[in-house]
């Protein structure tokens, strides 16, 4: 993948559609990556900062792409694309703008949270999106890249009461906040990782409510794995 980061690699690896959409395209280095890989036929940038827009333009020129200055969805139309991906924003803004125009998500969504994943795994279960695929970035700072695909899409069943496979037989609160396909595949990576947070919530004053729940769960998992 031309000119991408290990990040952006990561992300890159979980698409593969027709007409994919990338939110918050920074320098279109991403959409420029999977055209140029045969991985998409075209590309949606879309930007509502002046300077990433100029940037993705600047990209994306010549290339079977669009760049539209737009907040969101609010730049795409329902039906519009195959794909979706939101890269680099925390979890919960992710979970906001798929919120914002459910219409307008379409069947493969991929993300990649700088922080709290769980929100993001929250809005699949809700909105009827099993995760499919979820992996760490390499690097010193793991991120965690997420692939949702719609479930009426994938199986011939709808409604967000469908219980995504990916949870099952496993501690429901640990799994939302640290991922059902990284604690079954349990890779020294991720394990390292829980070790790591555990020390330091460990030692942190003054724990509020999220971080305490974050312990409790992490506790289990060392405990079971055991």
């Amino acid at each position: 993948m031309p000119r991408l980061d290990q990040r952006l690699k990561a992300v890159a690896v979980e698409i593969r559609s027709g007409v994919h959409a990338d939110i918050g395209s920074d320098h279109g280095h991403l959409l420029k990556a999977l055209l140029a890989a045969g991985r998409i036929r075209r590309g949606i940038a879309i930007e509502n900062k002046s300077q990433p827009f100029a940037n993705s333009r600047s990209t994306l020129v010549g290339l079977q792409a669009e760049v539209r200055f737009a907040d969101g969805l609010n730049g795409l139309m329902p039906g519009e694309a195959d794909s979706i991906s939101l890269c680099g924003m925390g979890g919960r803004s992710v979970a906001e703008i798929l919120d914002a125009h459910p219409d307008r998500v379409p069947p493969l969504v991929v993300v990649q949270p700088n922080r709290q994943p769980e929100r993001v795994r929250a809005w699949g279960l809700r909105r009827g999106y099993r995760l499919v695929d979820e992996r760490l970035t390499p690097g010193k700072r793991a991120f965690v890249v997420l692939r949702f695909q719609k479930v009426d899409a994938a199986s011939g069943a709808t409604g967000p009461t469908i219980i995504d496979p990916a949870y099952e037989r496993l501690d429901a609160e640990s799994a939302l906040l640290f991922g059902p396909h990284l604690i079954r595949r349990w890779q020294s990576d991720f394990v390292a990782g829980l070790h790591k947070e555990q020390r330091y919530l460990t030692r942190l004053a003054g724990r509020n409510e999220s971080s305490v729940g974050r312990l409790r769960a992490i506790n289990r998992l060392l405990s079971e794995a055991r």
